[in-house]
């Protein structure tokens, strides 16, 4: 009788196997690799994929906290900074609270006005408009009768600059607050330059306007001298 091959794959071999008198099959090079690759890939498996059912809802439910909490001081985060986000109406009598005794370091721009000022209105156009850029700061307008009585039409618009319960800027009457034909970009630039916002504007608006001023007074000055020396000289 022939001998078999005692890795061969035969009915017979199986049998002798089993009973012990053929070795185990010695697996071949190719399934001794596979099976390497196989035990490697499991030993990376992510430590939840082995977890039992409660195990598994234990770490959901701590997962889902810390997710929670992330998200929660984020909101929290986000809401703190855009806290106002509009110009508000209030009275002579909400001024302690509202803007004197505000939260700690925010900041707080209350204009006193008279509807019947022009430049008042404009004043509350354009703090309207801020209020909603710079959400993070509080923007305040109250009617100047009900917090100061007797207050000269002269002085409006007024605009004071609170932080911590001080005053930290003020602007007052219609020059101090940039003229008859004030510009957003540059009440927002005055603002931004007592700290009261934080702008993404790079220069002064103004600075051409200034600089225009600066050159025509520059002109009438030697203009004036110009004619002094000549009026001497005529004299002579």
């Amino acid at each position: 009788m022939q001998s078999s091959d005692p890795n061969e794959d035969t009915e017979w071999n199986d049998i002798l196997r089993d009973f012990g008198i053929l070795p185990p099959k010695e697996e071949s090079k190719d399934e001794i690799e596979e099976m390497v690759l196989r035990l490697q890939k499991e030993a990376m498996v992510k430590p939840f994929e082995k977890m039992t059912l409660a195990q598994l809802k234990e770490a959901e439910d701590e997962f889902d906290e810390e997710d929670m909490q992330k998200r929660l001081q984020e909101w929290k985060a986000l809401k703190k900074k855009q806290k106002f986000g509009e110009l508000r109406e209030i009275s002579g009598n909400q001024y302690v609270n509202e803007v004197t005794n505000a939260e700690k370091d925010v900041w707080v721009i209350i204009h006193l006005y008279r509807s019947s000022i022009p430049m008042c209105l404009l004043v509350n156009q354009h703090l309207s408009l801020l209020a909603r850029k710079f959400p993070e700061t509080k923007f305040v307008k109250a009617i100047v009768n009900s917090c100061i009585q007797h207050y000269h039409d002269n002085c409006l618009p007024t605009i004071f600059v609170y932080k911590n319960g001080q005053i930290e800027a003020k602007f007052i009457g219609i020059l101090e607050c940039g003229g008859i034909n004030l510009k957003l970009e540059e009440l927002e630039w005055k603002l931004a330059e007592v700290g009261a916002i934080q702008t993404d504007l790079e220069e002064n608006p103004q600075k051409d306007t200034v600089d225009m001023m600066v050159s025509s007074i520059r002109n009438t000055s030697i203009h004036d001298d110009s004619d002094s020396s000549n009026s001497d000289n005529d004299t002579k």
